[in-house]
């Protein structure tokens, strides 16, 4: 799997969406919003994530408004 800053990943046991800030090999900077607002960021390695596939919806209204 490769990376690249900007994608959303996911812990593969579970949690919140994580957007990748730094790739440096198998060794991925991660930041995410707590529950309060705090911003968290983490170093994790690769092995332990997957690529999450996120909808842009700005594509979809474009679609939508083609349509009508």
């Amino acid at each position: 799997m490769e990376l690249k800053t900007g994608d959303v990943v996911m812990l593969k046991s579970g949690g919140q969406p994580l957007t990748v800030a730094e790739v440096k090999g198998d060794d991925i900077l991660c930041l995410w919003m707590g529950s309060e607002g705090d911003l968290f960021r983490e170093t994790l390695p690769l092995a332990t994530l997957e690529h999450l596939e996120v909808e842009d919806h700005d594509e979809d209204d474009d679609e939508e408004e083609d349509e009508e």
